[in-house]
């Protein structure tokens, strides 16, 4: 699966309690929004591994979004 940034993006996640929190500019929404229309696209048990040493900002918490 083919998965593309869009330039100057910034994202950072965060689990807070029982809350997990995005954040993101205009170019991170994009970006993560055009990833899910590909993960959509792909075979069930595909995912999408997010954490700050490849995609996220220093100190975010890991996110794994999976297509069932």
């Amino acid at each position: 699966m083919q998965i593309t940034w869009k330039d100057d993006f910034e994202i950072r996640f965060r689990i807070d309690g029982s809350t997990a929190v995005i954040s993101a500019n205009r170019n991170g929404l994009l970006s993560l929004a055009e990833q899910l229309v590909t993960l959509a696209g792909e075979e069930p048990g595909s995912h999408i591994h997010y954490d700050e040493y490849n995609s996220f900002e220093d100190g975010s918490d890991e996110l794994i979004i999976e297509k069932i």
